[in-house]
């Protein structure tokens, strides 16, 4: 049988394409060069961000559409001690979330150039920005946007520990796991696709792997357990009937049409080459993980994979990346015009919602008159949100 590379598109010849690849597939890696362009090098990352912060915060003090509320204890404890410092305004209580959001953006593109090339880093980082849902919940203070950048931050670790696996990177890795589950406990599904890339392209660090993301996730595992004893849901979904299964790529991706167009692109990226291989597994192993615990207990819910977006967004710009620049300027012009209307209703006037929801009213009780913290006698309950 042939190289599983000739089993896709001809990849387009690239200025870093003789950079290592962290997950062995060449036999003979090239040495990489020793320095790169400084604006070569900065690019992939830097659009996306300023891209990505410019969507997140205009209108960002305006009213958001409505959002579960999630109870994640990590992000309770940062938005007390925010408002503690920064007051308890809309625009106050949603910055986390659109720093977050940013720096995402950042590291999807970082990422995506590291393991491929700058221009599927420029070009995932922006496809990432443009989508609805990312500036949704940018604008919310709830704990998705913190999930999205650990699972990217948890993905950025393990490529580096796959490249060189020394215990500091592995501990790295693990730190990353950590922030993951305390950010949202579900996230960790994440550890599916991070597992099934691991055992089948690197067994060797298999045991290494496994025994340092357990550790990573005993914390939410343990406070999950916890909240079964007291009663509580794993998560506040739904049972995941066929109506709400054909509703979930339109709620994930924000616009139905768009989750089609990445839904193409990605097929093109979802070959048996190595370092796509990690993404499919990201973008793939979480929701089919989901959707066998929901069938034992109702925990279906879109924004609980919110997390898988930055895999999406990198597979579809693996695949943009092997055509002409005019193509690619025209799919980042249509995903720019479907995206449109929802940006536009985030930011309209009349939106149903305001920031000052439930947790806005868990930071005041929290944050006294005085500007003390005051104690609490009940922290947030149940560490899997959703």
């Amino acid at each position: 049988m042939k190289d599983a590379e000739t089993l896709v598109l001809t990849p387009v010849p690239a200025a870093g394409a003789g950079v290592e690849d962290p997950w062995g597939e060449d036999h003979d890696p090239v040495v990489p060069p020793e320095a790169d362009p400084p604006r070569r090098s900065i690019t992939p990352w830097l659009l996306p961000t300023l891209l990505m912060g410019a969507l997140a915060t205009t209108g960002a003090h305006r009213s958001a559409p409505a959002g579960a509320d999630v109870a994640s204890p990590l992000h309770h404890l940062l938005l007390r001690a925010w408002a503690t410092v920064f007051g308890q305004s809309d625009l106050a209580l949603r910055t986390p979330s659109i720093l977050a959001v940013t720096a995402t953006a950042a590291l999807v593109a970082a990422l995506a150039a590291r393991v491929f090339t700058p221009r599927v880093g420029l070009l995932a980082g922006l496809i990432f920005a443009l989508l609805p849902a990312t500036t949704r919940y940018a604008q919310q203070p709830q704990p998705y946007a913190l999930a999205m950048l650990a699972a990217v931050l948890a993905t950025w670790c393990l490529v580096r520990f796959v490249e060189a696996p020394t215990a500091r990177r592995l501990a790295g890795y693990g730190a990353a796991v950590l922030l993951l589950g305390t950010c949202h406990a579900l996230a960790l599904l994440l550890l599916v696709g991070h597992g099934w890339a691991v055992v089948f392209f690197r067994r060797g660090l298999a045991p290494r792997w496994l025994l340092v993301a357990a550790l990573g996730a005993a914390p939410a595992a343990a406070l999950l357990l916890l909240d079964a004893r007291r009663g509580d849901r794993l998560a506040a979904g739904v049972a995941p009937t066929l109506d709400v299964l054909a509703a979930t790529p339109g709620q994930l991706f924000g616009v139905t049409a768009l989750a089609g167009v990445l839904g193409w692109l990605a097929l093109f990226s979802l070959p048996l080459r190595r370092s796509a291989a990690l993404y499919t597994a990201w973008a793939v192993a979480p929701p089919l993980a989901l959707l066998l615990i929901a069938q034992a207990t109702p925990v279906w819910l879109p924004s609980v994979l919110l997390f898988t977006l930055p895999a999406w967004a990198t597979l579809g710009a693996v695949a943009l990346a092997r055509v002409r620049a005019g193509w690619c300027a025209a799919v980042l012009v249509a995903v720019a015009v479907l995206a449109a209307p929802v940006q536009v209703a985030l930011r309209s006037p009349d939106a149903d919602q305001r920031a000052d929801g439930r947790l806005t009213r868990i930071t005041r009780l929290w944050t006294p008159p005085s500007g003390d913290v005051a104690a609490v006698p009940s922290g947030p309950r149940g560490a899997g949100g959703g």
